[in-house]
């Protein structure tokens, strides 16, 4: 529970933040990443969680954590690049899950991009090192909540981040029952997202987590615009106020 919670009161500029999902390590952010996150430190953001998305970034993701205190890293294969994942990856992510990353993410399914049978392959392979490992696992998602849950119990992971969570109440309470925690971003802050809106309003607090998936996914009011991790306190905001809190 947050001083927020214990007291309505409470300045909320004081509020300490966390964006658990943001791509910081992109090249969107390579002329101006150290304003971006004072920025964001500005508003009370003061951690950031950047996931991994191919074999490619993940030396660069390492490199930039040594730089920047305030981060927590994970390594991951993104379905979204699935074209350009291979078996090599997987052989090298263990390698990297020691150089101090805290999950193993982002990974999943997407039944909005091709090769299906290949992303379950890697996606099965990729939930059994994270048994291995005894990480949490960030988890992107497109129409598959229900094809990955079956398959994130059998692999018995240790909970994780179930990323920009779009579904129903009862496919939440299946994701929360099985240990995780869902990701709230700028999706709550367009009035048109009644189904998901709804939903994060009925939910326990203690099960949600802000992020903002910077550069992408912007906010109501921010389209066309590089999302930043500075944005995660207008999320804050909006779900406050969605939930009368």
């Amino acid at each position: 529970m947050s001083l927020i919670d214990l007291f309505p009161s409470y300045s909320p500029a004081a509020v300490d933040l966390t964006d658990s999902h943001c791509h910081l390590d992109f090249s969107d952010f390579d002329d101006d990443r150290d304003i971006v996150m004072q920025r964001a430190m500005a508003r009370g953001v003061q951690r950031f969680l950047v996931p991994g998305v191919k074999s490619a970034t993940w030396p660069r993701l390492a490199q930039l954590r040594q730089q920047y205190a305030s981060w927590q890293i994970a390594f991951g294969l993104h379905p979204y690049f699935i074209e350009q994942h291979g078996e090599s990856d997987l052989e090298q992510l263990p390698h990297w899950l020691q150089q101090g990353a805290i999950a193993v993410g982002e990974i999943g399914l997407d039944a909005h991009v091709g090769d299906m049978a290949k992303q379950k392959r890697l996606f099965d392979a990729q939930l059994m090192i994270a048994a291995e490992f005894r990480l949490p696992v960030i988890l992107h998602h497109r129409k598959t909540l229900d094809t990955m849950l079956p398959l994130v119990r059998k692999a018995t992971i240790c909970g994780g981040i179930v990323h920009a969570f779009s579904g129903s109440y009862q496919q939440a309470m299946a994701w929360i029952e099985l240990g995780f925690r869902l990701g709230v971003g700028g999706v709550i802050t367009y009035p048109r997202a009644q189904k998901t809106r709804q939903t994060i309003a009925r939910l326990p607090a203690q099960s949600l987590v802000l992020e903002t998936d910077s550069p992408d996914m912007p906010l109501c009011g921010f389209q066309g615009q590089r999302n930043e991790p500075e944005r995660v306190r207008l999320v804050y905001d909006a779900l406050r106020t969605l939930r009368n809190e």
